[in-house]
């Protein structure tokens, strides 16, 4: 599908979301917003509607401005009073932000809530820009962000597809119950380890399981990734090769353990390209880093 195809059929699909709501309920050009999910929050910033956001959520820690603002909490354990307190015009939603009873309690309370796009791919960051520049009535920058992501995107993918060999790479989400939380197939972290030109070292299982230790030497990861919340959590860089489960294998043995922003790395947001280049450079010693455009100026 085409750039202008992709960008029409995803600007209808935001159109039925915002119509399915009251009209009073959902202003054309909201003053008061509150954004739950870095990624949109980062296209709301890169629209130039960065003034208009009064709150967002704790994932939303770009631009810096943004992670100034009065938090509701986490994208998946909202307060509906939180948000009530702020007072605003919109709600743009991450598609897995809830509880379901936080967003049932903000609806009946007359809130207008658009809720994204939920497709972890580049393609699916030029639908999320579509989505907010229809819910903000900017779909003139939307097109021209979303064209500047994709062309740089493209720019990445043909430095990628230079690289001779895929690095067997394992990524580390968190920690649960004293186990590390490894990533499987349909996660995030699958979808960036396979565009950087890496291949997921974990396999067998879709989402994010427990690791053992048996799993771990098993793959035998050339890299292990790990998000900066995980390795805080984790007691740092050195505790992290330290574990047990981690140990004995090739990434420890190579000392390839890889420390990145997660929301760079997993948001699929604006900064999407950027996120795939950074980790192909760290995947690849011979990756040749392509000079990108970037984003739009954030106001």
């Amino acid at each position: 599908m085409g750039l202008r195809c992709c960008l029409t059929f995803c600007a209808v699909l935001s159109v039925a979301l915002l119509n399915a709501l009251p009209a009073s309920a959902a202003p054309l050009d909201p003053a008061r917003l509150v954004v739950i999910g870095g990624d949109l929050t980062e296209i709301v910033y890169a629209l130039g509607a960065g003034r208009q956001v009064v709150g967002v959520d704790t994932t939303s820690n770009f631009p810096p401005e943004a992670a100034a603002l009065e938090t509701v909490g986490y994208m998946r354990r909202l307060s509906a009073e939180g948000v009530l307190s702020l007072e605003p015009d919109l709600v743009l939603a991450a598609a897995d932000a809830g509880p379901d009873a936080a967003l049932a309690q903000l609806r009946a309370a007359g809130v207008a809530i658009a809720i994204g796009p939920d497709n972890p791919s580049p393609e699916g960051v030029l639908e999320k820009i579509a989505f907010v520049g229809d819910a903000l009535g900017r779909e003139a920058m939307a097109d021209a962000l979303a064209q500047r992501i994709q062309a740089d995107m493209g720019l990445v993918r043909a430095a990628v597809s230079q690289l001779d060999q895929p690095v067997r790479a394992m990524f580390i989400l968190s920690v649960r119950g004293g186990a590390l939380m490894a990533a499987g197939g349909g996660t995030s972290a699958d979808a960036m380890i396979t565009l950087s030109g890496g291949a997921n070292a974990v396999s067998g299982f879709e989402g994010y399981k427990p690791l053992s230790a048996e799993i771990a030497i098993a793959a035998a990861p050339e890299v292990i990734i790990a998000p900066a919340h995980a390795a805080k959590a984790l007691g740092g860089l050195e505790a992290i090769k330290a574990r047990p489960e981690l140990v004995a294998t090739p990434a420890v043995e190579t000392d390839r353990v890889l420390i990145m922003d997660g929301m760079l790395l997993l948001g699929f947001g604006p900064r999407t390209p950027q996120a795939v280049a950074e980790l192909a450079s760290l995947l690849h010693v011979d990756f040749k880093l392509p000079e990108l455009t970037g984003r739009l100026e954030a106001n």
